[in-house]
């Protein structure tokens, strides 16, 4: 499976330093994630899509609707 969270990074002009800021992470595991070098923890995803205001399907490619459920 294949995560969209370099592209959505890239749409909102975003560094993986200023992403890792945000996560409290270090920049290296940040690209692993993107990279796929590592599984993205569940927390991890929980943040990511609260920060971009989408949904954890969407981030993972299950849907392409970037909205997020209420």
């Amino acid at each position: 499976m294949r995560l969209r969270i370099r592209d959505i990074r890239e749409d909102h002009d975003l560094t993986q330093q200023q992403v890792a800021k945000y996560l409290r992470c270090d920049q290296s595991l940040y690209s692993k994630y993107e990279r796929g070098e590592r599984d993205v923890p569940l927390n991890v995803m929980i943040k990511l899509a609260k920060f971009y205001k989408t949904s954890i399907d969407y981030l993972v490619g299950l849907t392409e609707n970037k909205r997020p459920y209420h």
